[in-house]
């Protein structure tokens, strides 16, 4: 495809890639380069991983996880410790694959910036996959991650944090799919994005040529939907955040591992479930809740919209605590809570009331026997 074709393809107010250099990249990113620190990691206070499940997971690549026999989940919660007091929070999640909403709201306490030497720091490398066919790409923009489904490793699900639009350049939904991939593209900023800058007496070029200044970063891969792309980033920092004009950035390690294994032509899922539920393996039935998107607010009902996802699973066969999915809503944090199974909490035990009438008549007695002593006294 011809540099003409490509932007044509874009539309005249888009965003344009210009092919740069070839189209191929390295085939795999590094795997995790730190090894997990225990073999337990915890889902609020249960521990779900074992030693076993972790050396699993170090086996694979940066992101990779095998697919349950049966169930829904992936992954698991571990914490690590902070050994360098220059390193950041969103150091951290980057090392760990991990988004800058994800790590905030695993860490509440913690500051972003100094979190300290010797913090113990929460890894919330545990998903539900999202209520979508489990084929292609599927990226759930609530979540502000992306998940794929390689064809040709049907065992395994690829899943890395993204950026997504950020408030009034909303990231559409749909479904869409890949089309050209490009290397080292140079980026010709939309005209309101030059008038924007031009407003603010700065520089606004026609064209940002490949290079460290190119906020596509090195691989860009576009989708049919016109204006949208997967891409790479100078910012990294910013990953795993509303903070883009609707494309999907990632982490540059990460779109260089999907660039070649991702075939022109695969189907992309873009998809708004801020509420996720599914089975554990043991037969436990989670839910997992993320901030909605405003743009979407309107037109959802997340109570009725929850309890549809769960009849979808559990067809009428358990009882679930309404009000425990209430708060889980009202508390949009990503953390797992169990509503049925093996690890959710066992319901607080029904007090017998109390029979005032036979207790009042238990202390009278005491009373006039204590009075017969002392004057027997």
């Amino acid at each position: 495809m011809n540099t003409r074709h490509l932007f044509n393809l874009w539309g005249p107010t888009s965003l344009a890639v210009l092919l740069a250099a070839s189209l191929t990249g390295p085939a795999y990113a590094q795997p995790l380069s730190e090894l997990l620190a225990s073999g337990q990691a915890v889902v609020g206070d249960a521990a779900v991983a074992g030693a076993e499940q972790v050396a699993d997971h170090r086996e694979l690549p940066r992101g990779h996880f095998r697919l349950p026999e049966k169930g829904d989940i992936v992954g698991e919660y571990y914490t690590v410790t902070v050994e360098d007091q220059e390193e950041t929070l969103i150091d951290i999640a980057r090392r760990h694959n991990i988004g800058f909403e994800e790590i905030r709201m695993a860490n509440p306490d913690v500051s972003l910036w100094v979190p300290g030497k010797g913090t113990e720091i929460v890894i919330p490398a545990q998903y539900i996959l999202p209520p979508a066919p489990r084929e292609g790409v599927v990226i759930n923009l609530s979540e502000l991650r992306l998940y794929y489904y390689p064809a040709n490793n049907p065992g395994i699900v690829e899943t890395y944090p993204v950026s997504v639009g950020r408030d009034g350049f909303a990231t559409p939904v749909g479904i869409t799919r890949t089309t050209v991939k490009v290397k080292d593209p140079a980026w010709a900023p939309p005209a309101s994005m030059r008038r924007e800058a031009a407003e603010r007496g700065e520089p606004a070029p026609a064209i940002v040529p490949p290079g460290p200044n190119n906020p596509l970063g090195r691989h860009a891969i576009l989708l049919a939907m016109p204006s949208y792309l997967i891409h790479g980033t100078n910012r990294p920092d910013g990953v795993g955040m509303r903070a883009s004009r609707g494309c999907i950035r990632m982490y540059p390690e990460d779109i260089e591992s999907l660039y070649d294994r991702l075939p022109s032509g695969t189907q992309v899922n873009l998809m708004d479930a801020p509420f996720k539920a599914g089975w554990a393996e043991d037969g436990t039935l989670f839910v997992q809740t993320y901030p909605q998107l405003e743009e979407n607010i309107d037109a959802s009902e997340p109570f009725q919209d929850a309890l549809s996802r769960l009849n979808e699973l559990i067809e009428d066969q358990v009882d679930v605590d309404e009000e425990q999915i209430k708060r889980a809503i009202a508390d949009p944090n990503g953390r797992f809570v169990a509503l049925y199974g093996p690890q959710a909490p066992e319901a607080a035990p029904v007090e017998t009331p109390v029979q005032l009438e036979g207790l009042l008549e238990e202390v009278d007695l005491e009373v006039s026997t204590v009075v017969r002593i002392e004057g027997e006294a």
